[in-house]
């Protein structure tokens, strides 16, 4: 008989139940209008970014020993409050990296060439001069402004600049020998990218400090004209703020694969705009990307469950007081 329970957010699918075998029963979610039936007496939990896993959500599942999210961000998972109850919390960083990074490529590639404005003008049924009406941007010799280098940051750097882009980044965390190797520009201030960007591409974490990073103070110091991608956080911008930038030209173009809140209402103005694309928060929801983030979050529960240190870690305080047999 298996010794642990673990439930998931979302029904496991065989291939990956089987890991559990003998280990631990997988506990489906309950009906979506109770999916917290199923939860009693879990150990671990594969979490995906619906669920905020709080003090009370801890303290209401008290066997809890481990979190193991499927994707990068961790800001629905309070770390304090995993710490205090001996919850260890793990992510998977490199799971969605390469399909995220695609995702934020097309959306950059989609919006500075107006498919969405394009693709409404052939069904709206009036006759147009669709070579004179189409102005999309050209990339070669354009500024491509980052706003994060990390492992999605990067592979788009990488992409663009075989592209012909120039690339700008501001990250406070990343060494200029990082930038270096990329052949990149580490600017000092948020500024900086900001107005050398031609395009900008948002891939920082959402934390207290960069909610509504982008808001109407910032693009205020965005070229006229310039376009921006966001497959990060919702919670990074400040949406009213970029209808406003879009109203009044600052911006002539936005990509969005993530809102905030998600999903988005449908009266939310970005929705019904030719000038931005919108797509669901699926930038690493490829079948590759899916598979590398199911594994992942599952072998760090089995690590941790077999008492052996998750190798994606992100309480390591945590580890020294953890549950022990």
């Amino acid at each position: 008989m298996s010794s642990y329970r673990v439930w998931a957010e979302r029904p496991v699918a065989s291939q990956y139940r089987a890991l559990f075998e003998g280990i631990a029963e997988v506990l489906d979610p309950g009906p979506l209008d109770d999916p917290f039936s199923t939860l009693s007496g879990a150990h671990a939990v594969i979490a995906s970014a619906r669920v905020r896993y709080n003090a009370e959500f801890m303290d209401w599942v008290p066997t809890l020993r481990v979190i193991a999210r499927t994707g990068i961000g961790i800001d629905n998972i309070s770390l304090s409050d995993a710490t205090a109850r001996r919850v260890l919390v793990c992510n998977a960083p490199d799971a969605p990296s390469v399909s995220t990074a695609e995702h934020a490529i097309m959306l950059i590639m989609a919006v500075t060439k107006h498919v969405k404005r394009g693709e409404r003008m052939l069904h709206d049924g009036k006759k147009h001069d669709f070579f004179s009406e189409h102005s999309g941007l050209e990339l070669e010799g354009r500024q491509l402004g980052l706003i994060g280098l990390g492992r999605i940051g990067g592979r788009v750097a990488k992409v663009m600049q075989g592209l012909g882009m120039r690339v700008v980044v501001y990250d406070p965390f990343v060494s200029q020998e990082r930038a270096a190797g990329l052949g990149v520009t580490l600017v000092p201030r948020l500024e900086d990218v900001l107005r050398a960007a031609d395009v900008l591409s948002i891939h920082a974490p959402l934390t207290p400090e960069t909610r509504r990073l982008i808001n109407a103070d910032t693009l205020a110091h965005m070229k006229q004209g310039a376009y921006l991608v966001n497959t990060a956080r919702g919670g990074l911008i400040d949406e009213p703020a970029l209808v406003e930038a879009l109203e009044s030209g600052r911006l002539r173009g936005v990509g969005l694969d993530v809102f905030d809140p998600e999903p988005p209402h449908q009266d939310n103005p970005l929705l019904h705009r030719d000038d931005v694309i919108c797509t669901p928060h699926v930038a690493g929801a490829t079948v590759a990307g899916k598979e590398r983030l199911w594994i992942t979050a599952i072998e760090q529960i089995l690590m941790a469950l077999r008492g052996e240190r998750p190798t994606y870690l992100c309480n390591p305080e945590a580890w020294d007081n953890r549950w022990r047999e």
